[in-house]
């Protein structure tokens, strides 16, 4: 949805469960046009699209791509932001620290950013004023990371994805960024993890001279391609998660150059108390499937935990002056879910800085656990929910 001065609001298909192209298709006709409908019947309507490594591969075939082009332009939908963050198999199997790999230190990685990269530049519609936006992997899951030999080669290809990005606005006229998504117990963490790696490593004079050397360009349009075409997706759990303040984030990023290239609408969990009440009901958000990051601020300061049971494991022996908050993705528009709460306060202190100076041009609601989400706290249908979800966030954004 359009809601002026450049700005785009959607929704994340990869709460709808679908690997191969097929199948993604098959959600778009049955799942987004649903969610059109309740909200916008009419006018443009765009969406966030999630492809897997298999669905990249298999839409890029031209057969498959037309008959995309073709479905959009006649459903008044168009596609401008792509989420290539999980490569591989999303849904109903074990996902957790695998989602991340193949990570930034793998070529593999590059080359699936990349086609996406492609993709995405054939599915922008022509408008002039529109870039495109792609959210990937925090760089890697921080308890794999080696040394500073294994930062290096991700930097390596993070400015090969850059340079193709270029090649790819000379020869389209499309201009793509690529966002790397900060996430609890990832190498890219927090606000400041992020504006450290950004200034010593990719707006570093070495990262300038390189990337001119891979493009051809002078040092001062590949600085500049650098500072626009390589930014952060912000997603609202991840950052409320970690006990960010929301104004000294947007502060930080602004502050070093950084762009908020998409904002994830998105809420996690939060037990102000660790009662007994509270930790009963959250092992019921324990799945097999993904990771629940928990950060725990105490007398002590933060503490991080891998996933829940761990959590668990290293509960306090006294639990006053305690909050855990967990990675787990909520609908926006619950508060309270008792006997907790979600940080929603967080994303309605976010949406009301965009409110006063858009933050990013791209907004995307995304509440990918749907299905491990336990069945007290869901309402209605997907679609019904997701349209509830972004209704919400509309009345937030437009108020």
């Amino acid at each position: 949805m359009k809601l002026g001065a450049g700005v785009h609001l959607t929704y994340c298909s990869n709460i709808h469960p679908g690997e191969s192209w097929a199948e993604v298709r098959a959600n778009l006709g049955r799942h987004v046009l649903a969610v059109r409908d309740r909200l916008q019947p009419t006018g443009g309507f765009g969406i966030g699209l999630r492809l897997s490594a298999r669905a990249a591969a298999e839409l890029s075939a031209p057969e498959a791509l037309a008959e995309c082009r073709d479905f959009l332009a006649g459903q008044g939908l168009y596609v401008f932001t792509l989420n290539g963050f999980p490569y591989g198999a999303f849904h109903g199997t074990r996902v957790k620290e695998d989602v991340y790999l193949p990570d930034w230190r793998d070529p593999e990685r590059l080359r699936y950013t990349n086609q996406l990269a492609d993709l995405l530049a054939e599915l922008l519609p022509d408008d002039p004023g529109l870039a495109g936006s792609i959210s990937t992997v925090p760089g890697a899951f921080k308890p794999a990371l080696g040394g500073p030999a294994d930062v290096a080669r991700m930097v390596e290809h993070l400015l090969q994805q850059v340079a193709h990005l270029v090649a790819l606005q000379a020869r389209t006229g499309r201009r793509i960024g690529l966002a790397l998504e900060p996430e609890p117990h990832c190498f890219l963490e927090t606000t400041a993890e992020a504006v450290a790696f950004f200034g010593q490593h990719l707006h570093s004079p070495a990262a300038v001279q390189r990337l001119a050397a891979l493009t051809g360009l002078d040092t001062g349009a590949a600085e500049q391609a650098l500072r626009t075409q390589l930014g952060l997706c912000l997603d609202l759990c991840h950052a409320a998660v970690e006990f960010e303040d929301a104004a000294d984030c947007i502060r930080q990023l602004r502050e070093a150059g950084i762009p908020v290239l998409k904002l994830q609408i998105s809420a996690g969990l939060r037990l102000p108390t660790l009662d007994d009440a509270a930790l009963a009901a959250l092992r019921r958000f324990g799945d097999a499937v993904y990771l629940h990051q928990v950060v725990q601020r105490g007398p002590d300061g933060l503490q991080r935990f891998a996933d829940l049971p761990e959590a668990f494991a290293a509960l306090p022996p006294v639990r006053t002056g305690h909050e855990w908050r967990v990675h787990f993705h909520v609908p926006i528009f619950l508060d309270r879910l008792a006997p907790f709460a979600s940080t929603q306060a967080f994303v309605r202190e976010v949406l009301a800085l965009q409110r006063q100076q858009p933050v990013s041009a791209h907004l995307e609601v995304e509440t990918y656990t749907w299905d491990v989400l336990p069945e007290p706290f869901r309402s209605g249908t997907v679609d019904e929910a997701v349209a509830r979800e972004l209704a919400w966030a509309r009345t937030e954004l437009t108020a």
